[in-house]
């Protein structure tokens, strides 16, 4: 039942409608497909239409369907969605900025922030799965936006989206470069810049390949030091570490009661939403992926339910161990940089486990490195989408024979430099304000997300279509997505409080007061202009839910009665399948 087909470039091309012409790259060089040659350089001369159709047998034009498809080659495997989703978005904010919210926060405040910011997450994944797989667009959620919201909106979200990772680039490349200075060296802190820099530009040679395998194997690294850490903890917690160590009593929730749960009561929870928000972000890139998998109808379910296993397992038990272990008020939290401020180095330096500090540096630089390389992907794929809807200059719709958006990527790894600024005298100054156009925008991605899944189903409806025809439906439905919007608003009603009632206090000086506000709410009168520039040039106005169109770009065309038909046949699975895939998979 159900059985969806392949099917082949080739017997397309000379079938009945010739009038299509798709790439197959498989008759290039696999120097070629791999980035290596000159040839791989050039212009593709058109889509492979690798995505599967599921549902072919209801369509009139099969060829069409095929067609309408992204210039981008499907390259990924289900193994490299499955661990972008789990690990993915692993880095600086859980290795690194755990330190400074626990600081501010406490233990009770930042698993308050990350377990409210992680449960609309999981609303998120579950709202980027049920689209992905029924519309795997070029530019995900941007091009959603485009269709399902408002073109003037969707502008300003995928700029901000740009210009997000863009900055977080040369930033990840700072942090890097400080995580190496943890071991005594001479080198000096721009030539790591550099070459942390070349790192990530001769990654990004091999395209969607080379970063999907890099995400897989840091991810694989990422999940195991994570988990090594969270046993070693618990066994810290209970008194078991080396006789010469801090650990070797038993702690228990000492430090939840000295020097307390809340560092800074109402105000530090509000304080480390952010910080939890930017360890998140990336989350939502398996929305961009889906354009890049032949098949997102098997491969995304899994996916977006690896979301809930990382952030109960990894994020909140990580987190929780690290507030049994090191009190709020611990100096190394705030007064250390890098690695040196990470709290998981920190309770591994206080165990006095030889080595496992080690280990765990390495980690945060090679996580540090791979968030890095997630922002050349997740710009570039979504400047490109920009320039496909005439958004962005022509130039950036350039996609070469091995699938890379050649100009896309460019543009994005010039402002890696960036990071160089740190060397000048005001360097940190002029770094932190460019940081903060960043600040908010994952929020902002997050609330389109929402917003596009709450107009699609309405959409949906609308036009008479019935939920059973989806191919995967959001585990809280559109009230999940609902719930995602109020919360978000909530957050930056927080951070706008924090902003100007700072933790602290607030400065005497008044310049002082408006620079701290904007350094943390730059990004929304940035995302405000960018809306009205929008407005202004293509004078689009939202469709109301009956004219969005639902057909273009769509791979799944199963009806409700065939969809209804394959699962009452899975229904008849043994009880252990059916968890397994309730669970893990589709």
């Amino acid at each position: 039942m159900l059985k969806e087909k392949d099917h082949e470039t080739s017997s397309i091309a000379s079938g009945s409608q010739p009038h299509v012409e798709f790439y197959d790259p498989s008759k290039e060089s696999v120097w070629t497909r791999v980035g290596l040659t000159w040839e791989s350089f050039k212009r593709a001369p058109g889509t492979t239409g690798g995505q599967v159709v599921a549902g072919a047998s209801n369509v009139d034009d099969l060829e069409k369907i095929m067609a309408d498809a992204p210039m981008l080659q499907q390259k990924m495997k289900p193994r490299h969605l499955t661990m972008i989703a789990v690990g993915g978005s692993i880095g600086t904010g859980l290795f690194v900025g755990s330190g400074s919210a626990l600081a501010v926060g406490g233990p009770a405040g930042i698993l308050i922030a990350w377990l409210l910011i992680g449960i609309m997450l999981i609303n998120v994944t579950q709202a980027i799965g049920e689209i992905s797989i029924l519309y795997p667009v070029s530019g995900g959620f941007y091009t959603w936006a485009v269709r399902f919201l408002d073109p003037s909106f969707a502008f300003a979200m995928g700029w901000n989206y740009v210009f997000q990772w863009a900055v977080v680039l040369p930033l990840e490349i700072t942090v890097a470069a400080t995580t190496v200075n943890y071991w005594p060296n001479n080198v000096p802190f721009g030539a790591w810049i550099t070459i942390f820099w070349m790192a990530i530009v001769v990654v990004t040679v091999f395209g969607t390949l080379g970063f999907a395998e890099e995400e897989f194997w840091s991810s694989c690294l990422k999940l195991v030091v994570v988990v090594m850490f969270i046993l070693i903890g618990i066994v810290c917690v209970c008194g078991g570490g080396p006789d010469d160590g801090a650990y070797n009593h038993y702690i228990g929730g000492s430090n939840w009661q000295n020097p307390g749960a809340f560092a800074n009561g109402f105000k530090g929870i509000c304080a480390v939403f952010v910080t939890a928000a930017f360890s998140f972000s990336g989350t939502e890139l398996v929305g961009l992926a889906a354009s890049e998998t032949p098949n997102p109808r098997s491969s995304m379910p899994g996916a977006v339910k690896g979301t809930f296993w990382r952030i109960t397992i990894i994020y909140v038990t990580s987190l929780t161990i690290i507030g049994l272990l090191l009190p709020y008020t611990e100096d190394r939290l705030t007064a250390g940089s890098g690695a040196g401020a990470s709290p998981f180095v920190i309770a591994l330096d206080y165990a006095k486990i030889n080595g496992l500090n080690h280990l765990l540096n390495v980690t945060v630089c090679i996580s540090v490195l791979s968030i890095g390389l997630s922002c050349v992907y997740a710009g570039s794929r979504t400047l490109t989408a920009l320039a496909e809807t005439g958004y962005a200059p022509r130039i950036f719709a350039y996609v070469d024979k091995s699938s890379r958006p050649l100009w896309s990527v460019v543009a994005i790894l010039l402002f890696a430099p960036l990071a160089y600024i740190n060397l000048a005298p005001q360097g940190e100054v002029i770094f932190n304000w460019l940081v903060a156009l960043s600040g908010l925008s994952t929020l902002f991605t997050w609330l389109s997300i929402c917003l596009c899944h709450i107009r699609f189903r309405r959409a949906w409806k609308v036009q008479g279509h019935s939920l059973d025809e989806l191919p995967f439906r959001a585990f809280g439905g559109v009230w999940g997505s609902w719930f995602g919007v109020v919360l978000i608003i909530l957050v930056l009603i927080a951070q706008f409080y924090i902003a100007i009632w700072p933790v602290g206090g607030m400065p005497d000086s008044p310049k002082k007061v408006a620079e701290a506000f904007f350094q943390v709410y730059l990004a929304f009168p940035i995302v405000i202009l960018f809306y009205v520039i929008g407005i202004i040039w293509k004078r689009a106005l939202p469709q109301r839910a009956h004219q969005i169109n639902l057909d273009s770009g769509r791979k799944s065309w199963y009806t409700a009665e065939e969809m209804n038909a394959w699962r009452a046949e899975r229904r008849e699975a043994p009880l252990y399948i059916r968890i397994y895939r309730m669970m893990f998979a589709y």
